[in-house]
C-alpha cells in the first residue's frame, strides 16, 4: 500500500476542522503522527453510527482489523459481538474504536505479535481519539483495557478499582472502563474464563443502565 508523502509528524486536516466520520477517515489514512504508520497495512478508524449514544475504546488494531481496515473484526471482535448481545446491546447503535489506529506488532517469521502500543504512540494518536468524540459526543464511553484508559483519563489507571463506576472525563463526559475482550483469549481455565466473561458483560449491562437512566 502507497504510504503518505507528509513529513512525519504532519496532522492532516488540523487548520481545517473536521466534522464528519468520512472526512476524519480520509485525513486517518494520511497520518504520520507517529512511525506505526510505516509498517502497518491501512489506517483502522473507528466504525459505528455518527449518533451513537455509546462509544467503546479500546488498544489497537489487530493482525486481523489490520487487514481489513475495520476494527473489532477478528477473535476478539468476536468476543465483543458475543459480549455485547449477551448485555441486550446492539453493536450497530454503538460507535467503535481504538486508542491507536495503525496495528503495531514484531514480526516472527510469517506471524505479526501483537506489541503494546507505548505512552509516546498513545499520545500522539489521542488526536484522532478526540475528533472522533467531537464528531460523535457519545452520551458515555466504555474504555476496554489500560490502553484505552490512559488514553481516555491522560494517566495509567488500574481497571480493578475502576470498574462498575462511571467516572469524569476531563470534560466531564461519563466513561466506564473494563477489561479488553483479548484478555479473555488468554485465560486458559475455562472456570476462570466464564467468570470474567460474565464480569465483562456486566461492566457493558453498567454502561447501558446507566445510559437507560439518563434517556428516562
Amino acid at each position: 500500500m502507497a504510504k503518505s508523502s507528509k513529513k512525519p509528524g504532519a496532522t492532516p486536516g488540523v487548520d481545517s476542522p473536521i466534522r464528519t466520520l468520512p472526512a476524519l477517515a480520509k485525513a486517518e489514512a494520511a497520518c504520520t503522527r507517529c512511525p506505526l504508520y510505516k509498517h502497518a497495512t491501512q489506517v483502522v478508524p473507528g466504525e459505528g453510527r455518527s449518533t451513537a449514544r455509546l462509544m467503546l475504546v479500546g488498544e489497537q488494531p489487530g493482525d486481523k482489523e489490520d487487514l481489513a481496515g475495520k476494527p473489532f473484526v477478528g477473535p476478539a471482535g468476536a468476543i465483543l459481538d458475543r459480549a455485547l448481545a449477551d448485555a441486550d446491546i446492539l453493536r450497530n447503535t454503538v460507535f467503535v474504536t481504538n486508542a491507536v489506529k495503525h496495528f503495531k506488532f514484531e514480526q516472527r517469521g510469517k506471524r505479526r505479535l501483537h506489541k503494546r502500543p507505548n505512552a509516546y504512540e498513545i499520545e500522539r494518536c489521542k488526536w484522532w481519539l478526540d475528533q472522533e468524540r467531537a464528531i460523535i459526543r457519545p452520551a458515555a464511553i466504555v474504555a476496554l483495557g489500560a490502553t484505552a484508559a490512559r488514553s481516555l483519563f491522560g494517566r495509567s489507571v488500574t481497571i480493578s478499582t475502576m470498574r462498575a463506576q462511571a467516572h469524569k472525563l476531563a470534560d466531564d463526559t461519563p466513561a466506564f472502563v473494563t477489561i479488553h475482550p483479548s484478555y479473555l483469549l488468554r485465560i486458559r481455565d475455562e472456570n476462570d474464563k466464564a467468570r470474567e466473561y460474565r464480569q465483562f458483560v456486566a461492566d457493558l449491562q453498567n454502561a447501558a443502565r446507566w445510559l437507560a437512566r439518563q434517556a428516562a
